[in-house]
């Protein structure tokens, strides 16, 4: 049986990525038909590749053409002297191939992207113009509940004019694609779309967002066979009440899903998905962390949760 191949890069090299990809690949330890592309500096912590070879057997090569090479359930250990979102770009492409099964990846400033000279803000926007995809919503599933941004990286004062028929629809059919991939206690349950405005617009009181939109994004949803509820008061969606009465919440902007997932979830779950790409790419949902780069206090769960959802999605 041919190995699953699941590229993981490791972000910045002054982050704590590659700390948490080793101690989360001593979590995970080795699998059956499972073979791991990780993406490192030439420069590491040994102390971490040590962590690896507890579990792993680790071949080290320069590149991705070399690790291509080797087949069976082997940490393929590619040290890199690219920059870091050059290994997003290229495991992107190779996903385009159908060379690499999956990708998860670490935490990438939006400094070292600029440094690689791409012009993209962030993974996301990298995964987009490599896959020609149009429409990407960043997705999150954690142990509480999980979230779909309508909207991503965009100044407030531009989230009202951005959102239409057209992105909220295309935004709902990615969170649907999420939740058919959900736990079936999980994926028979609706999706609850919050409302932009206080109160969710007091019928036209607070704002008229949700009047010129929702009636005609529940009737597509209708038509999609989509169960929908909503628009959700945003300030009582996240109450514990309503966490397993939603498989997905759909909200309208960045900070809408994001303080409330966060705030929740902490470091101890938590996983980034990205929506509308043709393959399977999983991140953790914190940053850099260069506060604490090498104090080995970095907690790795977020990437193991990465990695296993990748292993899932691939497989599915």
């Amino acid at each position: 049986m041919t190995s699953l191949k699941v590229a993981l890069t490791t972000g910045d090299t002054d982050g704590i990525g590659f700390e948490v990809a080793a101690k989360a690949l001593d979590k995970l330890g080795p699998k059956k038909n499972l073979q791991v592309l990780l993406w490192r500096s030439e420069d590491v912590n040994k102390k971490y590749l040590q962590l690896i070879d507890k579990k792993w057997q680790r071949i080290t090569v320069d590149s991705l053409d070399e690790a291509y090479k080797i087949e069976g359930s082997y940490l393929i250990d590619i040290a890199s002297d690219l920059n870091p979102a050059e290994w997003v770009e290229l495991s992107a492409k190779a996903c385009l191939q159908k060379k690499i099964h999956a990708l998860a990846t670490g935490p990438l400033s939006k400094t070292s992207i600029k440094a690689a000279g791409f012009k993209d803000l962030g993974h996301t926007d990298i995964l987009k113009r490599v896959s020609k995809s149009k429409s990407v919503n960043m997705g999150f599933i954690g142990d509480k509940f999980n979230v779909v941004l309508a909207t991503g990286h965009i100044p407030l004062k531009k989230t009202s004019p951005s959102l239409n028929f057209t992105t909220l629809a295309q935004a709902l059919l990615n969170a649907n694609k999420m939740r058919l991939m959900l736990p079936a206690a999980q994926s028979t349950r609706p999706i609850g779309i919050l409302g932009l405005n206080p109160h969710a617009g007091e019928k036209g009181l607070i704002g008229q967002e949700e009047l010129v939109l929702f009636p005609q994004l529940l009737s597509f949803a209708k038509e999609n066979k989509i169960p929908l509820e909503g628009p959700l008061v945003p300030d009582a969606a996240f109450l514990p009440s309503n966490w397993k009465r939603y498989s997905v919440y759909l909200t309208l902007y960045h900070d809408q899903g994001l303080i409330p997932f966060k705030m929740i979830h902490g470091q101890d779950s938590g996983v980034h998905i990205s929506l509308g790409i043709p393959f399977v790419r999983t991140s953790v949902d914190h940053g850099t962390a260069k506060d604490i780069f090498g104090k080995n206090v970095a907690n790795p769960n977020s990437m193991l949760d990465s990695l296993r959802w990748a292993i899932k999605f691939a497989r599915l």
